[in-house]
């Protein structure tokens, strides 16, 4: 795996090095020894996926709270999405900052989010799947999130036809400094 940071470090985005012959490829797409050498959380406690129909889905900006806070390993595995994280850690070099990376079927890449990160998406293809690799177990009391379209974060999504959003989502307040 390649290990590239980021300008919202300690997020990094993880790339394949992918073992091809004429049957296809072989690559490892996560290894606890490697993750740890590169200071990231190794602990994996649940997976999850999320399946969406429609292009234009848009789903966060979700973060848990302490003592729950979760770093993810976010990966699309079919389609295409716009991932978005925030850093919402006081105190933080980067407070507030957002960073955004496409993540396909076809690129294979993967955006490791740190605990104190908001993290959503805005599916860009139909028929998109996202699978994630959580350190913590999902606690409901301490679920969260910030709304996507806040002006606190500047964030420029890509535009689609239609923008689907839940009742939940669309109804985050303007953030007022809620730390995860």
């Amino acid at each position: 795996m390649v290990f590239t940071t980021t300008d919202v470090a300690p997020a990094v985005i993880i790339e394949l090095e992918p073992h091809a012959d004429e049957r296809g490829f072989f690559a490892r797409s996560w290894c606890q020894r490697e993750f740890a050498a590169h200071g990231l959380n190794t602990r994996l406690a649940q997976c999850s996926i999320s399946q969406n129909r429609i292009k234009g889905t848009l789903r966060g900006m979700h973060f848990q709270s302490a003592p729950h806070a979760e770093a993810k390993l976010v990966r699309c595995t079919a389609g295409a999405i716009c991932d978005v994280i925030i850093d919402l850690r006081p105190g933080s070099l980067t407070f507030k900052r957002h960073m955004a990376i496409t993540l396909s079927a076809d690129n294979r890449r993967a955006l490791y989010v740190p605990e104190g990160f908001a993290h959503g998406f805005l599916t860009l293809a139909d028929n998109s799947e996202v699978l994630y690799q959580m350190s913590e177990f999902y606690e409901p009391a301490a679920s969260h999130g910030v709304r996507w379209n806040d002006p606190a974060f500047g964030i420029g999504w890509p535009s689609t036809a239609n923008r689907i959003v839940n009742d939940r989502d669309a109804a985050y307040p303007d953030f007022g400094g809620i730390a995860p």
